[in-house]
């Protein structure tokens, strides 16, 4: 009688907890990238990126007090950070259709419930030859929300690719698989969220994927082009992160406070203390898995940061969305099979989704050896093919 009363004391207790972390107060402003493109003007290289606020909240009005600006470069060989380039910022507001030049000072904006603010940054290059050093940016946004939560800082990051209008050649590498199939990996540059994940993968695989392929694509890539990656700055973990985290092999990346503090915030404590003690349970009788049964993909699907290629490396990498659909779509334009996969080098190989379920179990065994790599490749893009007879 006294378990069942302890029990049944942590089930309400876990329960008003889940309530009060998802009823108290926070910032609804989403900052969504929007489109890029560059171009020289009067001598200059200039590049100009849109973004917009979206304030999700039907009632409250928040405040941004603050928002500045930091460039990394990266280099074209071996994607080395680059330092010291000189360059000119403007930062451009569009509020109903006026523009305001804010000459390199943010002032407090409100932006109301269910409404926009459109931001317009505009970079100038003088140096040339800039475009031929240069590879990729990463644009990295700082950011203050206040209102009735307080005032909470904020970090965003985009990857800006200085080759992302061109047309570039493709790189396709050979890889042994079995007696039976084997891979082809596609070189990809970087990929970010201004890369329509369709549009990206269909345009790569063009005159590639043959009849009877069946194409896969790593889960982590598909995620970070649809912007499914957040800094650890924008979490606000509890105790509750801090303690359950500890439960989990340091491997894990689920053994941190932040990548902890997702997934409460994805499917709450009182989910995740009951899987991990029936988890625990299993485990004492050698079953194991059962945690990540219990909660589902959202657990297993986080990347917490040093789990993803350079400049994603900093930041939590959470599981695509609308997987199914993305294999669809991709499916009927190559009219091959398409696969959304999640691959390890320790042989792991899951399915999340795929446009035929009867290739998925062709995919597991032929993923085994992970022809994709861990990353650093830039491969995710993975062709199955059965050799000639």
């Amino acid at each position: 009688m006294l378990f069942v009363n302890i029990l049944l004391f942590l089930i309400i207790f876990l329960i008003i907890s889940d309530l009060y972390i998802k009823n108290s107060p926070k910032s609804k402003l989403v900052l969504v990238p929007i489109n890029y493109k560059i171009k020289r003007k009067d001598s200059l290289n200039e590049i100009i990126i849109d973004l917009k606020i979206i304030n999700k909240s039907n009632t409250k009005e928040t405040m941004v007090t603050n928002m500045y600006f930091k460039l990394d470069f990266f280099k074209r060989k071996g994607d080395e950070y680059y330092q010291n380039l000189n360059y000119q910022e403007d930062i451009y507001l569009y509020d109903k259709n006026k523009e305001k030049n804010l000459n390199n000072y943010w002032p407090t904006t409100i932006i109301k419930s269910n409404s926009e603010l459109f931001i317009r940054v505009i970079y100038k290059f003088s140096n040339n030859k800039f475009r031929e050093k240069l590879k990729y940016i990463w644009l990295k946004v700082f950011w203050e929300n206040y209102g009735h939560f307080g005032i909470s800082k904020r970090k965003d990051c985009y990857l800006i690719n200085l080759d992302g209008q061109k047309q570039r050649p493709k790189e396709v590498f050979e890889i042994p698989i079995n007696n039976k199939y084997y891979a082809i990996s596609i070189k990809t540059d970087l990929l970010g969220c201004f890369d329509n994940p369709v549009n990206t993968v269909i345009e790569y695989c063009k005159g590639i994927a043959e009849k009877n392929d069946i194409l896969t694509i790593g889960e982590s890539p598909l995620a970070i082009m649809q912007n499914r990656y957040i800094s650890p700055k924008n979490l606000e973990y509890s105790l509750f992160s801090k303690i359950l985290c500890y439960f989990f092999h340091p491997t894990s990346s689920l053994a941190t406070a932040c990548g902890m503090q997702l997934l409460i915030n994805k499917i709450g404590v009182t989910r995740i203390t009951l899987a991990l003690i029936v988890g625990l349970i299993f485990k004492l009788i050698g079953i194991k898995g059962i945690f990540y049964r219990l909660t589902g993909s959202e657990s297993s699907l986080i990347d917490d940061i040093s789990g993803t290629v350079t400049p994603y490396d900093k930041s939590i990498v959470m599981g695509p969305l609308n997987a199914d659909l993305f294999c669809k779509e991709v499916s009927k334009y190559l009219n091959i099979d398409v696969a959304v996969v999640d691959v390890n080098d320790l042989g792991g190989v899951k399915v999340l989704a795929s446009s035929n379920k009867s290739v998925n179990e062709i995919v597991k065994r032929n993923l085994i050896s992970n022809p994709a790599g861990n990353g650093d490749e830039k491969t995710p893009i993975v062709l199955i093919r059965e050799k000639s007879k």
